[in-house]
């Protein structure tokens, strides 16, 4: 990054980073006063909320425990007795590995398609290919992952799965790469992102600036790079995380996987409140950094946003 870049790119951090603490904080209030509003509670069927101190009135609850989670303490689970916070790394790193996986497997199959046709057209392949891609976009991503297991069940006997266990399992790497295909594949990011690639990258490369680039026999791509690439696949980026997310609660409970998603269906089922509002707050956090880094590399392409 250039030198004069670094200035715009640090203000739009600082102010992105504001922006994200307020955006937590307003997070944090609307998910519990939904949880706070929601019949029933959790500490009065186990008998402990006086025994623990919890305060009676719901602004005395969110303060006590907004001022535990700034000193970094989420509490524990009702459930379990566990702390949240060690509870939410130790899952959030498998959600974290489930999401970027299909994530750049979306990338991997929806650039190269994107990027043909913007250069070369309506080809029969890349009709086909994108067709293809459309088609696996519109499948539930629920039913595609059941089909899988199905599939490589009778026809490959290399389930069922046996996930979070110490135990070696003779197709780990296989299990670990089937979830990272179904959510890559059938969560709906894959046209998007061959639509919105292509659009934009044929919007640029049909520019005036890049046809005397091309008649001057300097290299396109170089021009074109930015603006046709690098700001679109980053925008639609950050555009497709909650759906990401989204659909990596789905895979987590059809394949099994010790994630954050799975936890927090076992969470709402019980009713643990503290480990519902850790992931809440997780997930907010893990959206807005999509966004970040989108403001980020926009600013650093285009130093002048800054100041907008």
């Amino acid at each position: 990054m250039k030198l004069a870049a670094v200035k715009p790119v640090s203000r739009v951090l600082a102010r992105e980073l504001a922006v994200t603490a307020l955006l937590l904080a307003g997070v944090s209030v609307v998910v519990f006063a939904i949880l706070y509003l929601a019949p029933g509670d959790p500490l009065h069927a186990l008998g402990v909320r006086e025994a623990l101190g919890v305060p009676r009135t719901w602004h005395g609850q969110y303060t006590a425990w907004f001022g535990r989670v700034v000193q970094g303490d989420f509490g524990n689970s009702i459930r379990t007795g566990l702390p949240v916070l060690p509870e939410l790394a130790r899952v959030g790193v498998n959600t974290l590995y489930l999401t970027l996986g299909a994530l750049a497997l979306t990338l991997a199959i929806a650039v190269p398609i994107a990027v043909h046709a913007a250069v070369h057209g309506d080809t029969a392949g890349n009709t086909a290919a994108t067709i293809g891609a459309y088609i696996l976009s519109a499948v539930p991503v629920f039913w595609f992952g059941y089909i899988v297991v199905y599939v490589f069940i009778h026809q490959f006997g290399m389930f069922p799965l046996i996930s979070g266990t110490a135990a070696k399992q003779q197709h780990a790497w296989l299990y670990f790469l089937v979830p990272i295909f179904v959510l890559g594949t059938a969560s709906g990011t894959l046209a998007e992102m061959i639509r919105h690639l292509r659009e934009e990258l044929s919007r640029v490369l049909a520019e005036d600036y890049i046809r005397t680039a091309r008649a001057k026999g300097a290299p396109v791509w170089r021009h074109a790079f930015k603006e046709g690439f690098l700001i679109p696949v980053t925008e639609i980026m950050s555009a497709k995380i909650p759906f990401l997310l989204g659909g990596a609660v789905i895979v987590e409970q059809v394949f099994n996987w010790p994630g954050m998603g799975r936890m927090a269906w076992q969470a709402a089922q019980d009713r643990d409140f503290p480990v519902i509002m850790g992931i809440a707050l997780v997930a907010a956090a893990f959206v807005r950094s999509g966004n970040l880094l989108q403001r980020v590399v926009f600013t650093a392409v285009n130093p002048r946003a800054s100041k907008e």
